[in-house]
């Protein structure tokens, strides 16, 4: 599949095939397309949880309202920020920095046949610390991404608005 291909067929799956096992290359695929995210400086300020313990992705559920997805996902990548690694230097853009390795992670996830789902945790800090303690980090968790292989196929939400464009030439 072409990039052009990837982002227009890409949607939010809520529904997969239950009990199909990733493997392991796969998720490194998709991790290492996050990782090559642009980031300030190239402080690559985040880490990556990749869990597929059916309990943990449980309570994960439990401290994220809107994660009911990972009933069936096969996993939760948790990707979260290092706020850390940026102090003292371009600023504060962890936030950003982090949103770029989730999409690329999400374009890769689509390219290797897989569905998935970005389930949003900062800036409610009620779901950052109860996911902080379930992950027993003190990084800062960005979002929750379900990855499976999909068992819906939801029509395309959104594309593009001349609306929202203004050119200054």
């Amino acid at each position: 599949m072409n990039c052009s291909d990837v982002i227009r067929e890409r949607r939010s799956i809520r529904k997969y095939k239950e009990q199909v096992t990733i493997p392991q290359e796969d998720f490194e695929k998709m991790l290492e397309a996050a990782m090559m995210a642009p980031s300030a400086c190239n402080t690559r300020p985040w880490e990556f949880f990749v869990i597929t313990n059916r309990d943990t992705m449980d309570r994960l559920q439990e401290a994220h309202p809107y994660t009911s997805m990972l009933t069936t996902a096969s996993a939760a990548i948790v990707v979260c920020g290092r706020p850390d690694l940026q102090e003292g230097k371009c600023g504060p853009y962890w936030p950003q920095d982090c949103g770029a390795a989730i999409e690329n992670l999400l374009l890769q996830a689509k390219d290797l046949g897989y569905g998935t789902c970005w389930c949003g945790c900062y800036p409610a800090m009620d779901r950052v610390e109860k996911i902080q303690e379930i992950l027993n980090t003190q990084s800062i968790p960005v979002s929750i991404v379900a990855v499976g292989v999909a068992d819906e196929t939801p029509a395309a939400r959104g594309g593009f608005d001349p609306d929202r464009v203004t050119y200054i030439r």
